[in-house]
């Protein structure tokens, strides 16, 4: 349906205050150090997403939600699992998804019979956790891969898994060194669908202080984001949605939005 004047309006009015973000530095850095506190203050780990841990900024979960009610796919693939906040969401929007799609339709909605799912992929994934999974209401809509994300065998049993699928989402958000990074994006980028994104989660780490994580393995210079932007180049068919982290602010996923190019 064509908008309204009154929607015109408020969405004109929308894109000047995202510009107007992008030119304010003093709200950018604001943003950043907010971000470095409560990184610091361990705030990721205070959230719930329908009762399991979700380890993500609210900000970030607002955003996952947008992309896949806007991108409506049928297969959500996400490498790390930890607790399986993050797959419940995903779940849990697909289930809407099939809700309006069965409204639309008129039709009566049968779950077990639904086509979309979501895929995770975890080195170790615990047995509580797996449990806590497998008996969550959203479980139908989950399947779960236990192997590194980069293993050959893992990589070509998720590209075994998502052929035939029309729209196809993809968010990495396990190690975070470069090289992993790197191997994720070779291997699961391919998979997303036109007009669909690949989000690279924690690209923040290189806008850190140096030495700021002091027990795990990557730092400024050895991050998501500089493997995004060793990549980017070589895959003209991805783009970086800056208008996502615009109007975020608060995100660990600055130049992580990659949209691949509607045909």
């Amino acid at each position: 349906m064509p908008l309204t004047p009154a929607e015109q309006q408020f969405t004109q009015e929308r894109a000047e205050r995202l510009q107007s973000y992008a030119a304010d530095a003093g709200f950018q850095q604001l943003s950043r150090q907010w971000l470095q506190k409560s990184m610091a203050d361990k705030y990721v780990y205070n959230f719930d997403w329908l009762g399991r841990p979700i380890i993500q900024y609210p900000q970030d979960m607002w955003a996952v939600q947008e992309l896949i009610w806007r991108v409506r796919p049928e297969l959500v693939i996400e490498t790390g699992i930890a607790h399986g906040g993050s797959l419940v969401l995903s779940a849990s929007m697909l289930a809407m998804l099939d809700m309006c799609d069965a409204i639309e339709a008129g039709t009566m909605l049968d779950p077990r019979q639904s086509r979309r799912k979501v895929l995770g992929l975890d080195i170790d994934i615990r047995a509580h956790n797996r449990a806590a999974i497998e008996t969550h209401p959203m479980a139908s809509r989950i399947q779960m891969i236990q192997g590194s994300s980069i293993a050959p065998e893992v990589v070509q049993q998720v590209r075994d898994i998502a052929q035939g699928y029309a729209r196809v989402l993809v968010f990495l958000d396990s190690m975070h060194t470069h090289e992993h990074v790197l191997a994720e994006l070779d291997a699961y980028a391919p998979l997303v669908t036109p007009g669909s994104y690949c989000v690279v989660f924690d690209t923040f780490v290189d806008d850190m202080p140096p030495g700021f994580f002091t027990d795990r393995p990557w730092d400024v210079g050895n991050n998501p984001k500089t493997a995004v932007r060793q990549w980017l180049p070589a895959h003209p068919e991805f783009e970086v949605d800056h208008h996502m982290q615009q109007r975020l602010q608060v995100t660990v996923a600055p130049e992580g939005f990659l949209q691949r190019r509607p045909v």
